[in-house]
């Protein structure tokens, strides 16, 4: 398929009441076993990524280290895939998209904080980066607006609500094709959300969050597990190593 064939397959599986999963990746074996096992796509994690080539989250890995990951995550998969991209790397939007695109990806997330402070950006700032970024890329790239402002949010779960709606329409507006609240995890809130941004919307998988079949019947688009699965197998990991390093058989609970 072209790139423009692979973003629309992509696009396409964005289908509110039948989400899309997104077990994310984090290199080419971990890509492949996610196509293996079915999933009709593949996203990348920039903290798993990060955490993989030695770096911290929030845009310490370099431009180049990133964009090669996510290049060697396309060329061992078939499916469509879709880049966590935090927000930009410093990367003007033309640069961003050709850089992109070049990987072999038809996706990306991009967020509304600066990942250096954690402040939100102005709604307008993000909103014109988006509608750059859809111009420099025409139809050829599927763009996940995230909305940090819950991660912000302390106390009352719903506060910010208003703010977020109004920052995933002016992101719709500008170009995107799904928003991305993250951590919103009540489920009258992802229902409300998902009824007032008309649009598909993204939901982050953690405790506490609905399992998929209930977040499709609320509506949601689309279902990422962020690093979460780079975490637990990097757990299973350390009680390997722990094994072998007290003199048991690492293997013995596998059969």
């Amino acid at each position: 398929m072209t790139p423009t064939d692979r973003a629309a397959a992509l696009r396409a599986l964005h289908r509110p009441g039948e989400p899309l999963l997104l077990p994310n990746a984090w290199d080419a074996g971990s890509a492949r076993a996610v196509a293996r096992a079915g999933f009709p796509a593949v996203a990348t994690s920039s903290g798993a990524v990060a955490e993989s080539l030695g770096h911290a989250d929030g845009e310490a890995t370099p431009v180049a280290a990133m964009l090669d990951a996510v290049a060697r995550v396309a060329a061992a998969v078939e499916v469509p895939v879709t880049a966590d991209i935090e927000r930009g790397y410093g990367l003007g939007p033309a640069e961003l998209a050709e850089r992109l695109l070049a990987t072999g990806a038809v996706g990306c997330n991009i967020e509304d904080s600066d990942p250096r402070t954690g402040e939100l950006v102005d709604v307008a700032e993000q909103a014109a980066l988006i509608a750059a970024l859809r111009s420099a890329a025409g139809p050829d790239l599927v763009i996940n607006a995230r909305v940090d402002v819950f991660l912000r949010a302390t106390g009352d779960p719903g506060a910010g609500f208003d703010e977020a709606v109004h920052r995933a329409r002016r992101y719709r507006s500008a170009g995107a094709d799904c928003v991305y609240p993250i951590v919103l995890a009540r489920p009258t809130l992802i229902r409300q959300f998902v009824e007032a941004v008309d649009a598909p919307v993204n939901v982050l998988a953690r405790p506490g969050v609905p399992v998929p079949a209930e977040l499709a019947r609320l509506g949601v688009a689309r279902v990422s597990y962020g690093s979460g699965v780079y975490e637990v197998a990097r757990a299973a990991a350390d009680r390997l190593l722990a094994a072998v390093r007290d003199g048991h058989d690492p293997f013995a609970a596998h059969g």
